[in-house]
């Protein structure tokens, strides 16, 4: 497995400080509510509020990249009304992948190939630091959540809910 990916790329350019986690990825773990988060956490013994799922959805007719506690759910109603928004839903895997460059599974919402902006779950912040995929299956990087936020000049808000 490489260590460098898009996503350790533009945290390097950004100077931003972080440390990679490998673990094993299970292909099938359950996708919904967190499953692959959820697996990851337990992998590498962190509470699943720790580890971070990126999700790609539709604001509208506007992309946006998510970022939220693996254990937790979207709420599609609070992101639109953050985002300013009518309604929102989740993008279909193929335009994820088509739009990240990433694979389902190592979505990261750094170094995406068409960067959408990004909305961070609110509670994550108060994390002294979190777990974000690293841009493949099976690698996570840890940094500090305002790092996170900094570079992906994301905007903050409530948009889950446990």
């Amino acid at each position: 497995m490489s260590m460098a990916t898009r996503a350790t790329r533009a945290l390097d350019a950004a100077g931003i400080a972080y440390r990679l986690h490998p673990y094993d990825y299970h292909a099938d773990a359950q996708a919904s509510a967190g499953g692959k988060g959820l697996q990851a956490a337990a992998a590498l013994g962190v509470p699943p509020s720790r580890v971070l799922k990126t999700l790609m959805a539709w604001v509208d007719s506007r992309a946006v990249c998510v970022v939220l506690p693996s254990d937790r759910q979207l709420q599609p109603k609070a992101l639109a009304a953050a985002a300013g928004g009518k309604a929102a839903r989740m993008m279909e895997v193929p335009e994820a992948e088509r739009r990240t460059g990433y694979k389902v599974g190592g979505i990261s919402p750094f170094g995406q190939q068409r960067p959408a902006p990004v909305w961070f779950e609110q509670d994550a912040t108060a994390e002294a630091s979190v777990y974000i995929n690293a841009g493949q299956r099976g690698l996570l990087l840890e940094l500090a959540p305002a790092d996170a936020v900094r570079v992906l000049r994301a905007q903050v808000a409530p948009i889950s809910r446990a």
